[in-house]
């Protein structure tokens, strides 16, 4: 404790502000747990960047912490582009602070000779990717926390090909902000290195969507679509999209149109949430809509509700939209005949692999990287003239059409899932049909994700100890299956359970452990790099040999998972 207070008390003098010095001297006199929170470690870059709770200390966004990461990146921007005239583009959403937020970003940068492209108002992730590329610059940050709760804001950056940082660049920057101290942040803006951008990009943006995002589908005009943006930034970008590809019958949730960091609707703006979409898809049964979609605050992920056969509104999960969106794009792309053995899907390692199968299908190769789009936006970057990428995506609801945006892309993927349901519908199908035909081709393929939360200090030492316990006590059967394949992406080793053999992987290390059994079960164990949570992914299959069975197995399926969560006391 004393090694805290020392901390929080170096913060009650300058370089800090008076308000910032006021909330540190609050809580040293009356709060030690919430003072120990805010400075028991450093804000981190995780797989998305920098996210956390606002507030004063070294474990909040703040401007001192916002202001020595944009520092240290400054610096090594510099170093990385020696003698060259430096630019970055700045975007934010609507979470509290985040305007104000990004203007101490660009202040920084144009205090450290870098010229700033500044949004003039929020814009979606995606756009912010696009516009990195589009301008010619050399990083990109966006201010936003995504789908996490009210409090929360983050820092995302991005490179010049417009995909997220990652190695070596993540660890060359952090070692860079590590190394300063908070009296070395110029925060001295020179205005003239600002430029406020707006209505310009969004019109190539969106005009690059629609381009990368429609497929000729029929019958645009009678597809009714329920779409909300959950209080979030989609509402700038979605509905022009949407018009300009030709879809007429959309209708948008009212009560959440209206960006709002509170998000008043809604308990988490989080579309992989069944309540998330629930007023929307109330109005798609008032008005009898064939699609429903929403994207979260920052429209980099969409969550999708489709009518199956008896017509009733059933969500699809991310694996799911994955799965029919990859058919759909390589089906597009062997019919205007563009497939030559040159083309790759980007996948992740807790993602079904289901997508796999279907690639392996059309003779395409799936490239699997670890979880996060920037690993797919850096499969693109070293594959850059000697394979084209298709498509890709990760169970956590967020695809990817083309690489004209190098991250998650909610804009297009809305475009794309559209375009799936208005073919479907044009020849008496639906999206819902379209994926049980997949699981009869293919076998059907279900996934469960659990997310243990467990907060604060504390908390991650739990999540340690767990993950430690999973790896030093391995299962040797899971729900009766004999365990073949133990992958640990800590020590890069995966190991034949059946032989004894051991293989060095060469993906890059990460703290994720993921078993393999006999009978096509995988099991990952992974802490999340963004919130205080460690997540289960469950994945198990069987045949399907009619449409009329997808029930049937699917329960058998659920009752399988079930005896496996229960098996590994996880409930």
């Amino acid at each position: 404790m004393s090694t805290i207070i020392n901390e929080a008390k170096k913060w009650l003098s300058a370089p800090f502000d008076a308000d910032t010095q006021q909330e540190i001297q609050d809580l040293l006199d009356n709060d030690p747990d919430q003072l120990t929170d805010r400075f028991y470690k450093n804000m981190e870059f995780g797989t998305g960047g920098m996210r956390g709770v606002m507030g004063a200390g070294l474990n909040r966004i703040n401007k001192y912490t916002l202001g020595k990461a944009t520092q240290g990146l400054a610096n090594y921007m510099k170093i990385a582009f020696p003698g060259k005239e430096l630019k970055v583009a700045i975007a934010f959403d609507c979470r509290h602070n985040s305007l104000k937020f990004a203007k101490l970003v660009a202040d920084v940068f144009s205090a450290n000779g870098i010229y700033v492209y500044l949004f003039d108002s929020l814009r979606p992730t995606p756009e912010l990717s696009f516009s990195v590329k589009h301008l010619g610059c050399d990083a990109g940050i966006v201010l936003t926390a995504s789908h996490n709760p009210p409090e929360y804001n983050g820092y995302k950056v991005y490179w010049n090909d417009g995909g997220q940082i990652v190695p070596p660049e993540d660890h060359n920057i952090i070692s860079q902000v590590n190394a300063l101290e908070f009296s070395e942040i110029n925060f001295e803006a020179n205005e003239e290195l600002i430029e406020v951008i707006g209505e310009e990009v969004d019109k190539v943006f969106i005009s690059s969507a629609v381009k990368n995002g429609s497929f000729g589908a029929k019958g645009k005009d009678k597809l009714k679509v329920v779409f909300t943006s959950l209080h979030g930034t989609s509402i700038v970008s979605i509905p022009d999209a949407l018009a300009q590809a030709g879809y007429t019958d959309v209708h948008i949730v009212e009560e959440q149109r209206v960006p709002d960091g509170d998000f008043p609707t809604v308990k988490s703006p989080n579309p992989e949430e069944p309540a998330a979409l629930k007023m929307a898809m109330d109005l798609a049964d008032k008005i009898d809509a064939d699609i429903v979609i929403g994207t979260d605050p920052d429209c980099d992920r969409l969550g999708i509700a489709v009518r199956n056969t008896n017509g009733e509104l059933v969500l699809m999960n991310g694996n799911q939209t994955m799965c029919v969106m990859t058919d759909f794009l390589i089906k597009k792309w062997k019919d205007a005949g563009r497939l030559n053995g040159k083309q790759f899907v980007g996948s992740t390692i807790v993602t079904t692999g289901m997508v796999d199968v279907i690639a392996d299908s059309y003779g395409v190769e799936t490239k699997v990287g670890l979880t996060g789009f920037k690993w797919i936006a850096k499969m693109i970057r070293d594959a850059e003239g000697t394979q084209e990428f298709i498509g890709g995506g990760e169970e956590s609801f967020g695809y990817m059409v083309g690489d004209f945006v190098r991250d998650k892309d909610a804009v297009t993927a809305t475009l794309l899932a559209c375009e799936i349901a208005a073919d479907a519908k044009a020849t008496g199908g639906s999206m819902y049909e379209e994926l049980i035909a997949l699981y009869t081709k293919h076998g059907f393929y279900k996934e469960h994700l659990i997310a243990i939360v467990k907060k604060g200090i504390h908390g991650a030492d739990e999540i340690a100890k767990m993950m430690v316990e999973l790896r030093e006590n391995q299962l040797s059967t899971i729900d009766g299956s004999k365990v073949i394949k133990i992958e640990d992406y800590d020590s890069s080793i995966s190991k034949n359970m059946i032989t004894g053999e051991e293989t060095t992987m060469t993906i890059h290390k990460s703290n994720v452990l993921i078993y393999y059994t006999e009978d096509g079960t995988k099991i990952a164990a992974r802490p999340s790099g963004t919130e205080p949570k460690i997540k289960f992914y469950f994945s198990v299959n069987l045949p399907l040999a009619s449409a009329d069975k997808a029930t049937e197995v699917e329960n058998l399926l659920d009752s399988k998972i079930q005896r496996i969560i229960t098996e590994m006391k996880l409930k």
